[in-house]
């Protein structure tokens, strides 16, 4: 009863021993694989802003009172000079009385003094008057004179503040904001209460777009650039960058700078105040064979290394596929693989694909450092070619070098469970299985 029981775990035992080892390649490992397409590749700087109208004036008051009436609402459009609001003007109204009421005194009395200083004038040139007399009526008459033009002043004032009272709009625009009631009281006394905000032309619109200091110098006046909104989704918008302004702003210890995107907005439908998502467009390319960075991070095994070692020196050298002895290749390759093969996936991700790429994509600085993509050749063989990487947009990257083409499958990962490899995830540790004395690793 014992024997029937094992026989049916000694055959799944088998079946997956027979799996593990006798796999796509024939070298006992099972790849994972993706495919060199040919098509176009973006590199772009992402960040994120708000929509805004280009000019906006706030309308407050100068005069304090109370907000008598209201003519105008939020979205309302108004033309330059239309009364929008009213402030109680009785008190200003008491004022202007008050300052015609001083005019006319004064006017008075700048008669009675400009008759008397005339009369003392001819008394004067027949000396029946004296010279101190008379310089006492030139006195009284210019000091009238003085404050007839006093009087004046202050009545012109008190119509001034009069007409503050009506608030009108400074420019033709679209209402945004309203910020007081009838009946509320505003007080002009420090500064000019904001009452209204008016956008001067909603159809042109602008985004502040807060660009890190590492991708700036990649930004400059007129470039295109492309965003959306959370309200449209499935939309995406353009613009190009007018201005990239010099003041910087440190947040969180890190240093931006305000990117202006200006955006056609013809039909009305982006709004102010909206987040926008934008894309700045560093660079294109069209029609290139691109490989997803998986491949370009993925870092061989001790076993694979030693397969394409001894299948360099069959074939004499350098004649393989990569183009150099199999020194060459593991000195490329396996960049980063250390006494384990797992220790060796850690410390060697990244550094095939994205050495030298910024954090939005873009070329390599100062010359791309040669990778290597593996793959199988006609024959189910292990192999490997040296390519140099391009363009990327962060998720695929630019490749050239020799016996590549479209539709060529290159290995990104391993399947084996247990096998000493590098992850298709670079950043995921790899635990090596315990191997005890007398058991070969990878095995049951």
């Amino acid at each position: 009863m014992k024997m029937l029981i094992g026989a049916p775990i000694a055959l799944v035992l088998a079946g997956l021993a027979f799996w593990q080892f006798t796999p796509n390649g024939g070298d006992g490992i099972a790849y994972r694989f993706v495919s060199l397409e040919r098509g176009d590749l973006e590199a772009t700087v992402s960040s994120t802003g708000n929509l805004q109208a280009i000019t906006t004036v706030q309308v407050g008051t100068q005069v304090s009172g109370q907000v008598s009436q209201i003519y105008a609402d939020f979205n309302d459009r108004v033309r330059a000079g239309q009364l929008i609001a009213r402030i109680d003007p009785a008190l200003l109204e008491q004022e202007v009385l008050s300052a015609e009421a001083n005019l006319e005194r004064s006017e008075a009395d700048f008669s009675q003094q400009k008759r008397e200083f005339e009369r003392f004038a001819q008394l004067f040139e027949t000396q029946v008057v004296s010279e101190v007399e008379y310089s006492s009526a030139e006195y009284s008459f210019a000091t009238a004179t003085a404050s007839l033009k006093s009087a004046q002043v202050n009545l012109d004032r008190a119509k001034q503040k009069l007409g503050y009272t009506e608030i009108r709009a400074p420019i033709d625009g679209v209402v945004i904001e309203r910020n007081v009631d009838v009946g509320q009281t505003v007080a002009a006394s420090l500064s000019a209460p904001q009452l209204f905000l008016i956008a001067e032309d909603l159809s042109q619109m602008e985004i502040l777009v807060s660009v890190d200091e590492s991708d700036i110098g990649l930004i400059e006046e007129g470039q295109v650039a492309r965003f959306t909104v959370q309200a449209y989704p499935d939309e995406t918008f353009h613009g190009s960058v007018r201005q990239v302004r010099l003041q910087s702003t440190i947040s969180e210890n890190v240093v931006n700078y305000t990117v202006v995107v200006e955006v056609d907005n013809d039909s009305g439908t982006l709004l102010p105040g909206m987040t926008a998502t934008v894309d700045f467009l560093v660079e294109t390319a069209t029609e290139v064979l691109m490989v997803t960075n998986a491949a370009l991070r993925f870092r061989p095994t001790e076993e694979m290394m030693a397969a394409l070692q001894n299948r360099r020196q069959a074939e004499g050298g350098p004649q393989g596929g990569s183009g150099g002895s199999g020194a060459e290749a593991e000195a490329e390759a396996g960049a980063g693989v250390g006494a384990g093969a797992g220790a060796g996936a850690g410390a060697g991700a990244g550094a095939g694909a994205g050495a030298g790429l910024g954090q939005g994509g873009g070329r390599p600085e100062g010359g791309a450092m040669p990778s290597m993509l593996w793959f199988l050749d006609s024959a189910g063989e292990l192999d490997a070619t040296r390519i140099r990487p391009g363009l990327s947009d962060g998720q695929a990257t630019e490749v050239e070098g020799p016996r590549l083409e479209a539709g060529m499958q290159v290995i990104v990962g391993i399947s084996q469970s247990g096998t000493s490899t590098a992850s298709s995830n670079p950043f995921q540790s790899q635990q090596q299985p315990s191997t005890g004395p007398g058991r070969p690793r990878g095995s049951f």
